[in-house]
């Protein structure tokens, strides 16, 4: 009963908490969610995190599309004192850009590097170098 009940704890907590672990992989999900499931509940913990670890990670990645259609945009580098890093907001005062063809994610570029970020909370989803 108590392995169902850190099991669920475990399961429900990475759902939860998907942005928090900031993967953009499926891999990177599995692997941190095994090791948070298993530092909790042991192997099965781990079975169940990986599980749910690598679904979080596969809803967080981009599709190459998008990836690619930034690549082909020219936008000014804006620079920012600030470390721009994946999960964490960009300033304001940084122009988020329309990704063509894709209304759900924006871009920008800054620090000579660009950057896909939610339109909703301006949170950085990938770094692409």
């Amino acid at each position: 009963m108590k392995n169902r009940l850190a099991v669920s704890l475990i399961a429900a907590s990475l759902l939860a908490s998907g942005a928090a672990f900031a993967q953009s992989t499926t891999v990177e999900g599995a692997h941190n969610g095994a090791a948070a499931g298993g530092a909790v509940a042991g192997p099965l913990g781990a079975m169940v995190g990986g599980t749910v670890g690598a679904a979080v990670g596969a809803g967080l990645e981009i599709p190459n599309a998008v990836i690619n259609s930034i690549d082909e945009e020219r936008a000014p580098s804006v620079v920012v004192r600030e470390r721009v890093v994946v999960g964490e907001p960009l300033p304001e005062t940084v122009v988020l850009r329309p990704v063509p063809r894709y209304s759900e994610y924006r871009y920008a570029v800054v620090n000579d590097r660009r950057v896909i970020v939610d339109p909703h909370t301006r949170r950085v989803i990938k770094i692409i170098d």
